[in-house]
């Protein structure tokens, strides 16, 4: 038996803290990043809290940064590459927080932006289009922590109030109740029901997109059942906002008073929870009748 003895390939140790020390200088810039947005940061928390409209604000920054931390595998095999790009972003989001008083409406949705553009920029700078790629679909989340401009805000009102209206009128004939639309007033024999903008449906939309796209990450998975689910936001919070139309016309034929006040956000709150369980059954649909595509985009 031969004397010679069998050389073992040594496995090299991987250093614990390299992964963390290359993530080091942007969690330090984005620390700095931090300090000049503190006020912008309260304010926009603070409207979170008391607005009832933008109570899902809360929640988008802590569902992306779920999404960025499932993502930290990918992420730790990505080489950082600095894009100078990303400084420009940087200062212009500098600039932009330095817009105008804060404190009027108008330039409220350009200091908050400039938040994102500075985040983004950081990143870009940092770690280069590669993670900035990677981490799309989170930074794409945090837009909708922020309301919309008065202007976009004012110039889809009216027409998501008209076809609410329209709608509801067809839900009304069909089922078989008489009603006479005039613009977005519906008359009844025993009430006049005016869609008012609170239920044009535009705030519920908002909310309802942050809730999907969360879900759509972790339950359809990178498939086209993903973007199905994305394309049918809007038709879907559409008709969901038409039926609560059409359930508080018929609620008031029968008693007037349950079209206001409390049962009115109670019914509000039930047609969003609907809108969301019609998207739930379209996955669940999609998952069973529709096969997984080869041609998956990475990482997104």
């Amino acid at each position: 038996m031969s004397g010679q003895a069998i050389a073992k390939p040594v496995r090299a140790i991987p250093e614990s803290g390299s992964s963390y020390r290359s993530w080091l200088p942007l969690l330090i810039l984005g620390l700095l990043l931090l300090v000049p947005y503190i006020p912008m940061l309260y304010s926009m928390g603070k409207m979170w809290l008391e607005d009832d409209n933008m109570s899902h604000g809360l929640f988008v920054p802590i569902a992306a940064a779920f999404i960025a931390r499932d993502k930290r595998e990918f992420l730790a095999t990505l080489k950082p590459k600095a894009n100078y790009w990303g400084l420009v972003l940087v200062v212009l989001g500098m600039a932009m927080l330095c817009v105008g008083p804060p404190s009027l409406p108008t330039f409220v949705f350009i200091t908050r932006s400039a938040f994102l553009f500075s985040l983004v920029g950081c990143i870009l700078f940092l770690r280069g289009t590669a993670t900035l790629r990677a981490l799309a679909y989170p930074l794409l989340l945090l837009p909708l922590m922020i309301p919309l401009p008065g202007f976009i805000y004012d110039r889809l009102t009216l027409p998501l109030q008209l076809l609410a209206s329209l709608l509801a009128e067809n839900f009304l004939t069909v089922l078989g109740f008489s009603v006479l639309r005039e613009g977005n007033i519906l008359h009844m024999p025993t009430q006049t029901l005016d869609v008012a903008e609170a239920c044009s449906g535009l705030r519920s939309l908002y909310a309802l997109t942050f809730l999907t796209l969360t879900y759509a990450y972790f339950f359809a998975g990178r498939s086209w059942r993903r973007w199905i689910l994305i394309a049918a936001i809007i038709p879907v919070a559409i008709l969901a906002n038409a039926g609560r139309v059409t359930a508080t016309a018929i609620m008031g034929t029968y008693n007037p008073a349950l079209t206001e006040g409390i049962y009115h956000e109670i019914l509000g709150w039930t047609v969003f929870v609907f809108a969301f369980i019609m998207l739930f059954g379209l996955n669940a649909l999609l998952k069973r009748f529709v096969r997984p595509s080869k041609f998956l985009p990475a990482q997104i």
